[in-house]
Parts: structure tokens; sequence; C-alpha cells
């Protein structure tokens, strides 16, 4: 944990400055104003909504909620819950990606949590936070690599910096590992679990927005090769 990557430390540094800000240094108030603002609020984007454009914060907002969601979390153990995650797998990625294509990652699969929300929950009058769909972007580029050979879950596993540039094969080949296959299977069966039975997931303050983190998980498994720096490896079917 003393060696973790510095985009890691210091996302993790902006999650945990924003909870305090919400939750110690706001009033109550201006922490429901600051939900207006930057939650994900699917009722936002009807029509009606937008013709009137009387919603806090206008087209901008309108804009800055696909991403801004991901900032915000629901109290201290979605908070915790999240960050735990975050250095498991985002630091794995952090660590062959770098800073740059990290953050870009992690922005594009928010933004896929939000459509991926707002699409199965349009109009919805209820705000989603959280930075789950991130991570679950995270976890979904983590496995396109960590179980191949030499990488840090794989066979003849590696124990320097070099485990995490090991080449990926590509996504239909890795379907293939059963280490990957068997990590998709139960990650979906939890979501779908705690989706369909609207329980709330260890750490989440209420039912799991399970179709952000699918749109999340989804975006990171299709992302990965346009973001990967290393070469990839050739498929096993040459």
């Amino acid at each position: 944990m003393f060696n973790l990557p510095g985009v890691v430390v210091g996302l993790c540094a902006v999650l945990i400055g924003v909870y305090l800000l919400q939750y110690h240094l706001l009033s109550p108030q201006d922490y429901v104003l600051s939900l207006f603002y930057f939650a994900f609020w699917p009722a936002r984007y009807t029509s009606e909504v937008l013709a009137g454009g009387a919603a806090p914060g206008g087209f901008a907002a309108d804009v800055w909620q696909f991403l801004s969601y991901g900032f915000l979390h629901g109290g201290l153990g979605h908070l915790v819950a999240n960050l735990l995650w975050m250095v498991v797998f985002g630091s794995a990625v952090a660590r062959r990606f770098g800073a740059v294509r990290f953050l870009l990652l992690s922005a594009l699969c928010t933004v896929a949590g939000s459509l991926a929300h707002l699409l199965t929950h349009f109009g919805e009058g209820l705000p989603m936070v959280g930075a789950s769909a991130a991570i679950s972007g995270q976890m979904a580029a983590a496995i396109r690599f960590i179980f191949e050979l030499g990488g840090p879950l794989g066979a003849m596993r590696r124990r320097d910096l070099g485990a995490y540039q090991v080449p990926a094969v590509p996504l239909r080949d890795s379907l293939t590992n059963r280490n990957v296959v068997g990590f998709i299977g139960v990650w979906f069966a939890m979501n779908l679990l705690f989706g369909f039975v609207s329980m709330p997931l260890a750490g989440e303050g209420s039912s799991v927005a399970w179709q952000a983190h699918i749109g999340g998980f989804l975006a990171g498994l299709l992302l990965f090769p346009l973001l990967d720096p290393v070469p990839p490896r050739k498929s096993r079917s040459v």
C-alpha cells in the first residue's frame, strides 16, 4: 500500500476531499444543492425538463453530470468500499497505463455507467452517485492482463513491475481463460443478484445502481485495447 501509483493516491485523495466537503463543511441546504448540481439525475433528460431549462446548472450541468456524479458518494461506507476496490484493481491498471490513460479510462467508464443508468431509469427522479462505474471499468481492464502468463495473477507470475507490462491477447482469446471467465461470471452474478433483489451491496447506502456498473465494466473491456500502451500478443488461433 506504500507503493501505490501516484495517480491512484491522488484520485483517492480527491474523492475523500469531496466527501469531507459534502458531509462536514457544507450546510444541509448546500449539501442538497450540491446533489442537484453534481449527482446524476435521469429526470433532467426528459423533453419537458430540457425544454424548460429550469434544472439547476442548466445545459452545462446536463453535460457535466454524466461525469461529476462519480466524485460523490452516499456515505462513508460507500466511499471506503470504492476506495478499496480502486486500490486493488485501479493500481494494476495505473501501473500499466500511466496517469493520463488511467484517468481517461476512468472518465469514459464513468460516462458509460451514466448512459447505461439513463437508458434503464429514464425520467426517474432519484439521483445516482458513486465511483463504482469507473472502478468496474478498471476491474474489466485489469482482468485483460493480470491473468496472462507472467502477469500479477497469471501462471509463472513475475514479482516486479514487469508483471504489469505483459502483452494481452485479444478479447476473444481472453474469454477462453478460465480465470477471466470465472471472474466475469462472479462479478455479473453479484451485480444482478443485488440488483434484482434491491438489496444494498456492502458499503452502499442504497440499492446498487447495477446497470451503471455493467455499463462501466463493458466499457472497460472494450476500451482496453484502444488505450493499452503495451503491444498486444497475437491471437492464439493464428
